[in-house]
């Protein structure tokens, strides 16, 4: 996929629909971009995506949804469609650098990550956060949640939204975390490594109420983690506002 190409479709087709996108950083010569739109007085709903090179199927969803009209008026909208264009790019997990941008929210290391800092730190705290992600081992669905308090993410609605895609992941142990539930891990707010921060868990050290990191299998086409993807954005702003 030209993934230079696709951020100037979504320029394109977000500033039509409303959206004000701001570069706040460049790498390997693709910009970092951010869009925001609506009301901020209104329940602040924030997505990201493509923070992993070889996860392709969230941006994509975000695009769908995007060009779905989804975006609308009820929420303040803030989104992040493509947050390691460079390593999207070139197929990688990592940035150019070699680092896992989903690990660089404690040390910020990358260029990637401080200036992402640097734009949240500039927005008002979410009441949602919702992450786009993909596992090369597992064969389901299954997702993190951090909850501070916030709105109870209904586990067996989310599960049913996905399930025309895909089933619930099987094993009991995912990447070292025991499930809470068939393809539900309920996470703390602190990082596993104690500098190792994924962006869910800075979220929740700002403020953010509830966080939900969603995971389908790489392996599987790529059609179906899209459309996964897409049901499960519409679910969780569904269940959880």
């Amino acid at each position: 996929m030209d993934w230079h190409a696709f951020l100037r479709d979504w320029s394109h087709a977000s500033a039509s629909r409303g959206f004000e996108s701001k570069t706040f950083g460049e790498i390997g010569g693709f910009p970092l971009v951010a869009s925001s739109k609506g009301d901020s007085s209104k329940p602040c709903i924030y997505l990201s995506s493509g923070i992993h090179g070889d996860e392709p199927s969230g941006p994509q969803a975000l695009f769908r949804l995007l060009n779905e009209d989804f975006f609308d008026d009820r929420f303040h909208w803030l989104i992040c469609p493509v947050l390691n264009p460079a390593g999207l790019e070139a197929g990688t997990r990592e940035n150019l650098g070699g680092i896992d941008l989903n690990r660089d929210y404690c040390l910020c290391e990358s260029e990637e990550v401080s200036s992402h800092i640097a734009w949240l730190e500039k927005q008002v705290i979410p009441q949602l956060f919702v992450s786009l992600h993909e596992d090369w081992e597992s064969s389901g669905f299954y997702y993190y949640e951090i909850n501070l308090g916030g709105a109870v993410a209904d586990y067996k609605n989310l599960l049913a939204a996905a399930a025309p895609y895909f089933p619930p992941e099987p094993e009991s142990v995912i990447d070292n975390h025991k499930v809470t539930e068939p393809g539900w891990i309920h996470h703390s707010e602190h990082p596993d490594l104690p500098e190792g921060w994924p962006e869910a868990i800075y979220l929740a050290k700002m403020g953010c109420p509830i966080s939900l990191t969603f995971e389908t299998p790489s392996s599987m086409a790529l059609e179906k983690r899209v459309g996964c993807h897409q049901a499960m954005v519409r679910e969780s702003i569904r269940c959880c506002l």
